[in-house]
């Protein structure tokens, strides 16, 4: 699954929420998000563990309020 995620894929919560823009895979487990796309200016990082399946998206297993809540931020 891993392969399928490319730079610039928009991230979306399992309740469809957008969460972020892919940056790049940090490692084999870890999705970096942009910057520029971030509410608070900052990095955020999500494991690909959350990854539900990925089309022309990131779709995720979490909805949004668990994934701001539980994401890692640089």
């Amino acid at each position: 699954m891993n392969d399928n995620i490319q730079e610039h894929m928009e991230v979306l919560a399992a309740d469809g929420s957008h969460v972020g823009t892919v940056d790049h895979l940090e490692g084999q487990d870890r999705i970096k998000l942009t910057q520029s796309d971030s509410a608070d200016g900052m990095h955020h990082f999500i494991p690909v563990a959350w990854v539900d399946h990925v089309d022309e998206h990131v779709h995720l297993n979490k909805d949004a309020d668990e994934v701001f809540g539980e994401w890692d931020k640089q």
